[in-house]
């Protein structure tokens, strides 16, 4: 006889079961996966965050804002999903469908791309 993974139990039913019941295969899984990737869970949080703070900040196709209202909103420039580059050699850094380029004094301008809706 074989006994549940997570609570030690004796198991019965099929000779294949790994748990006596759902709650003890939840709490199993939900354990092994809670450390594994609690890295991936804050820097996706981040990047949804990152996300939201360009749209509200662009309600249109393109605006500017500071750097200082960036951060302010609590904007990390270390999380971006990807860097387009244009043919004039400036770099606009994206959080998915949103994306920023560097100004001077500080400025940004945000804008969306309307590509990714396709």
């Amino acid at each position: 006889m074989k006994n549940c993974q997570e609570c030690g139990e004796p198991i019965m039913g099929r000779m294949d079961k790994k748990f006596c019941s759902d709650l003890c295969r939840n709490s199993f899984n939900n354990r092994l996966n809670s450390n594994s990737h609690n890295v991936v869970r804050n820097i996706n949080n981040q990047l949804r965050k990152n996300r939201r703070i360009l749209e509200t900040l662009c309600p249109d196709d393109k605006s500017k804002t500071t750097k200082n209202v960036l951060l302010a909103s609590g904007f990390d420039f270390n999380h971006i999903t990807h860097i387009r580059p244009t043919l004039k050699g400036s770099i606009y850094h994206f959080v998915y469908d949103y994306g920023y380029l560097e100004l001077d004094n500080d400025f940004y301008l945000i804008v969306r791309d309307n590509r990714m809706e396709k």
